[in-house]
């Protein structure tokens, strides 16, 4: 805008420029809608024309005030004549004589300029006032004595002046409308033609005036407030969004929109905070985010706003805090989303005072009548901040309105879903991903039929975060059939990249090549488990390199059997070649089917670890993991599993309960075929784990048996946040596993290492070698060993 403005106006440098554009142009989607007219029609500056918002109106006044010559400012779209104030009509702006509504007075029935509207509504001009010589107090206050005999005048009056402080016309139309229709003072207040009406009824019930009612929501029966014009009544916000429901032209929600997008199609709020356009990079961890707030070194995302770090009050660690509003004292994040039975009453609720092993629950720290309101639908205490049912009734209603069918009863189908969301611990985060994205629109159309509940159905929706979500929801509650979904994932994106390729040769190779020998080896490797998504990207890479050689043959009028060895030297040192490595899989599978002929592509083999060893740095991470109390337990036990054992984040994260085994004399790992006695810090960080592991999804507690749950129910933390959370602790994944599995190398034999370790054995050879270990006599030691033990104890 800045350049823009600079190329017409010479009057006023850039810093001038800027500092008047920065006041006009406010937040970022004014900015933006702001930047596009100017850039859509420049010509504005010059000539101030209509039509153009009133933010480019209102930027012409303030750069004329500041000494532009060149720019003009706003003209009135009937006469030409220069503006000072700016009134609208749409997009065009008039100046007092044209924009005034001419109309036949009622009075005198001259076609004059309007200048308001009698007690009938009928038009008046200037010349013939609507008299009213009555006291507008005496007028309602004999009214509301009607309805309440001991009514006091000075309240009243008082509610009135209140109600309209300002605009004695505005408070003569007010009256009126009372003393037409009293029944508004009476519980008809939906029906109040003028706003302040509403305002002047709360007023008068907060004074204690009998007989006044406040009214309900004609449409929800709720009483809040209700100043929202729909259809001839008043009704509250709420149902104001939900009569101007749309679907989301993005993500296919059915919500108020927010904002509309250059083409004027709806998105809903959860787009538009998620836009590119929105969002800015946080200057603590570098991410593009949604700005939660911002300081004077730049934006912070939700993640990176700061807390004080405190001792909790409840479990006693030191980390960052926020202070509760009961107690005053500093309460951690874990805390404050914690419930527990309290220790005296015995309800499972949020815990706000006592401790970690005796948790006390809101009413019972503070027995506040005011405070703890009981819930007008179930009877619980709770601290009720507006009117209506708790938040835990709240959900229930919500939940009752998606998945009931028309006779209000839930189908058999999904009361499964219905019962496991009612009894979550957390009914404001399930509240939260209902109204998150298309969740209320899928389980809406699950229950009235017109999605079929299965996987292929769900297949059917955009590709996201969102739609799985709901998709391990329906699997955690049994309400869907497990299934492999990485397999399923890979298994549409082998086939969307098989039919996408332009020749017909090429997509039957690449058929044979992912359906017969990628897909069927995973599966055969996997062993009827689920398969992870490293093994999923390797197959895509796989599949990628056999796409890129396929289609640089083609652009060389080549294919794989007329191909020669000099033609794949000549692609593999070409400057755009991708996947060369994984391209060499491809080739030497085409060469065993027949396929192609006299080409080689050795395989590389692995000759041991690139990196150094630094043994120093990965005792020196384990004695910080082993010993700093202010690092959450899951991701000590992760990081020293990989420090001590030399297992992947893919490994760690798929690990269960089962997988400790505890009993009276140690604590066991069963990491291979052959389980590993833990040390005793580390061995109390994994029951520690066991006893306080939970997810961060919707259904926090479900019967997983991931011993790293992840943010979707019933499914393990995922490779990829198992990695960023090791990597935020400082640990480097390949370096860290190497050096790990260097050293064990050197002290184990391979056939020992690989029972223990659970890594094959040729993987276990391979390392020992690089090593340089020599086991080749660790039986004969093994032998003497027992042999001097028995010779010392001849009892043994």
């Amino acid at each position: 805008m800045t350049d823009l403005i600079a190329d017409v106006e010479m009057e006023l440098g850039p810093a001038a420029i800027q500092t008047v554009v920065t006041a006009v142009a406010g937040g970022r989607a004014k900015s933006r809608r702001l930047a596009q007219a100017l850039a859509t029609r420049p010509g504005v500056l010059t000539d101030g024309r209509s039509p153009a918002p009133r933010a480019i109106g209102d930027l012409l006044i303030e750069l004329r005030k500041a000494g532009a010559t060149a720019i003009s400012p706003p003209v009135c779209a009937e006469c030409g004549k220069n503006l000072r104030t700016l009134q609208r009509q749409g997009q065009d702006r008039y100046c007092s004589v044209c924009g005034q509504e001419s109309a036949e007075c009622a009075a005198c029935g001259n076609t004059r300029r309007l200048a308001f509207r009698d007690r009938e509504g009928l038009p008046r001009c200037s010349m013939c006032p609507d008299a009213d010589d009555r006291d507008p107090v005496d007028v309602v206050h004999e009214v509301i004595a009607a309805i309440s005999p001991d009514a006091d005048r000075d309240v009243v009056a008082g509610a009135l002046h209140r109600s309209v402080p300002t605009r004695p016309a505005y408070r003569r139309r007010l009256v009126w409308a009372l003393e037409d229709n009293p029944r508004l003072l009476t519980g008809d207040g939906y029906l109040a033609p003028h706003r302040a009406i509403l305002q002047f009824i709360d007023l008068l019930h907060e004074a204690g005036v009998a007989g006044i009612v406040r009214p309900a929501c004609p449409r929800c029966h709720r009483v809040v407030r209700i100043d929202k014009p729909l259809d001839g009544q008043r009704v509250c916000r709420n149902c104001i969004a939900k009569s101007r429901v749309e679907e989301c032209v993005r993500c296919g929600a059915r919500r108020e929109p927010a904002t509309r997008d250059e083409h004027g199609r709806p998105l809903c709020p959860n787009c538009l905070v998620t836009d590119p356009a929105n969002t800015e990079v946080c200057v603590s961890c570098g991410e593009r985010r949604r700005v939660q707030t911002r300081t004077a070194d730049g934006p912070l995302c939700p993640n990176c706003c700061p807390l004080p770090v405190l001792a909790c009050s409840l479990c006693g660690r030191t980390t960052p805090c926020t202070l509760s509003k009961l107690t005053g004292l500093p309460r951690c994040g874990g805390c404050d989303r914690r419930q527990a039975h309290c220790t005296v009453c015995g309800r499972l609720r949020g815990i706000h005072s006592g401790t970690a092993d005796a948790p006390v629950c809101g009413p019972c720290t503070t027995p506040d009548a005011e405070l703890w309101r009981p819930c007008p639908t179930c009877g619980e205490a709770e601290r009720l901040r507006a009117p209506g049912p708790c938040p835990r009734c709240t959900l229930k209603q919500r939940l009752h309105g998606l998945l009931a069918d028309d006779a209000g009863a839930i189908p058999p189908k999904l009361q499964a879903l219905h019962d496991a969301l009612t009894g979550t611990e957390r009914a404001g985060t399930a509240m939260r991903w209902l109204s998150k994205g298309i969740v209320s629109t899928v389980l809406s159309d699950l229950a009235s039929g017109r999605r079929p509940l299965s996987h292929k159905a769900l297949d059917e929706l955009p590709e996201g975060k969102v739609v799985e979500h709901i998709r391990s929801v329906l699997v955690a509650t049994d309400t869907l059939p497990q299934r492999d979904e990485q397999m399923a994932r890979l298994e549409r994106h082998v086939k969307d990249l098989v039919t996408s390729h332009a020749t017909v040769e090429g997509r039957k190779v690449l058929h044979r090549y992912a359906t017969w020998h990628l897909l069927r080896r995973l599966r055969r490797r996997s062993r009827d488990k689920d398969i992870t998504h490293t093994q999923l990207t390797v197959v895509r890479q796989h599949l990628r390199a056999a796409v890129h050689l396929l289609d640089w043959l083609e652009g060389q009028n080549l294919t794989l059997v007329t191909c020669r060895q000099l033609d794949l030297e000549r692609w593999m040192t070409s400057d755009d070649v991708r996947h060369r490595r994984e391209a060499g899989n491809f080739v030497r599978w085409a060469l065993s089917q027949k396929i192609a002929r006299d080409l080689s592509f050795p395989a590389v083999r692995w000759n041991g670890p690139s990196r150094p060893m630094d043994e120093e740095a990965r005792w020196a991470t384990a004695r910080r993991l082993l010993h700093d109390d202010t690092i959450r337990t899951e991701d000590r036990l992760a990081g020293l599993l990989l420090l001590l054992y030399a297992q992947w984040p893919a490994v760690i994260s798929r690990l269960t309960v089962d997988h400790i085994e505890q009993t009276d004399e140690a604590v066991r790992i069963r990491l291979g075929d052959v389980p590993v006695q833990l040390p005793d810090l580390v061995a109390d960080l994994a029951i520690r784990q066991v006893a306080a592991r939970r997810s961060h999804a919707v259904l926090a507690r479900t019967d997983s048996p991931w011993l790293f749950p992840g943010g979707q129910p019933g499914r393990p933390i995922s490779v990829w946040a198992m990695g960023e959370r090791l990597r935020k602790l400082g640990i480097r994944l390949a370096e860290t596993r190497s050096t790990a599995l260097f050293q064990l190398a050197t002290e184990l034999p391979a056939a020992v290492l690989a029972r223990t370790l659970g890594i094959d054995i040729t993987v276990a050879v391979k390392w020992q070698r690089a090593a340089a270990g020599d086991w080749g006599t660790y039986a004969a030691d093994v032998s003497r060993r027992l042999q001097r033990s028995v010779q010392e104890d001849p009892s043994e």
